[in-house]
C-alpha cells in the first residue's frame, strides 16, 4: 500500500478536527449539560379556523447562536402528513422554560389524536453558513381539543 493515500487520509482527518465546532468547556462540564430536554403538554388546542397551539417546556445549555423550540405534528388518522407548528426563541441558560407555538397549518386540522415532534435547535455559525446544532428532541402523543 502506498503511503500517499494514508497521508491524505490523516491530513483530511486533522483538517476535519480543526474545522469541527468545539464544545465549550463550560458546557461540557456543566452539570445540566446532560439534562437538555423538550416536552410537549398532553393537550393541544385547535380553533374553528384551524389555528393550532402547542405548549410544553424546554431546558438547554451552552448556546452560542440563536436557538429555537420548533414543533411539528401529524394526526393519527394521517401519520404521513407532518405539519409545522411555529417556532419560539429559546434561552439556553440551563433553567426550565415554557414554550408555546401557534400556526394555521394547511390542510386545516380538526380535534383528535396526534403525534408531536419537538426540538430545541441552535443555529451555530460555522464558516459562512449557520448549521443546526440540536440540544433536545422528543416525540409525544397529544390530543388536539377544540379551543
Amino acid at each position: 500500500m502506498s503511503r500517499r493515500p494514508a497521508l491524505a487520509l490523516a491530513a483530511g482527518a486533522a483538517l476535519f478536527l480543526v474545522a469541527a465546532p468545539a464544545v465549550p468547556a463550560a458546557a461540557a462540564t456543566h452539570p445540566r449539560a446532560l439534562e437538555q430536554t423538550v416536552t410537549v403538554d398532553p393537550t393541544g388546542r385547535v380553533t374553528d379556523d384551524g389555528t393550532v397551539t402547542l405548549t410544553g417546556t424546554y431546558r438547554c445549555t451552552g448556546s452560542e447562536g440563536l436557538a429555537f423550540v420548533s414543533s411539528s405534528l401529524s394526526m393519527k388518522d394521517n401519520p404521513n402528513l407532518h405539519q409545522g407548528v411555529g417556532g419560539t426563541l429559546a434561552v439556553c441558560d440551563g433553567a426550565e422554560h415554557r414554550w408555546e407555538n401557534t400556526a394555521k397549518p394547511f390542510p386545516r386540522l380538526k380535534p383528535g389524536e396526534a403525534t408531536v415532534e419537538a426540538s430545541v435547535t441552535e443555529l451555530r455559525g460555522v464558516g459562512l453558513i449557520p448549521l443546526p446544532a440540536f440540544h433536545a428532541y422528543d416525540v409525544y402523543d397529544v390530543t388536539l381539543t377544540k379551543a
